[in-house]
């Protein structure tokens, strides 16, 4: 199973959840200093390990970070090809002075904004669908 691919279908069908929790991006050197049970993603950079975990974790562990973030899961399942799908709700939610930053995983794509902003983003992320 592949995903969708056809841009109307995904914006009409993405409905957006928001995971609860707050949630905070990180780096650390070296992964082992962190359970990969803790952890939601993690990105190798050459510069360091880009983590994005719950931030009570983060703050046990005594990691830095600049801002709380709330992360939205698109349900629907988008393929890896598919094309402007990124585009079309960065783009809206960038209109509405909304910053957004995309994980785009196997199954979906997940979007991580500021706590402040996630009831207004859902409400944007929503509106595809009307």
């Amino acid at each position: 199973m592949s995903g969708e691919k056809d841009l109307q279908q995904l914006l009409k069908s993405m409905k957006p959840e928001l995971n609860s929790g707050d949630y905070v991006f990180c780096k650390i050197e070296k992964q082992e200093q962190i359970d990969l049970d803790h952890i939601v993603m993690f990105f190798k950079e050459k510069e360091a390990i880009t983590l994005i975990l719950k931030k009570e974790i983060a703050d046990k562990l005594s990691l830095e970070y600049s801002v709380v973030m709330s992360w939205i899961t698109l349900t629907v399942h988008s393929s890896l090809e598919a094309v402007g799908l990124t585009a079309a709700f960065s783009k809206a939610l960038s209109q509405n002075g909304i910053s957004c930053n995309v994980v785009a995983a196997f199954y979906h794509d997940h979007i991580f904004v500021n706590k402040k902003d996630a009831e207004r983003a859902l409400e944007i992320l929503n509106s595809f669908s009307k």
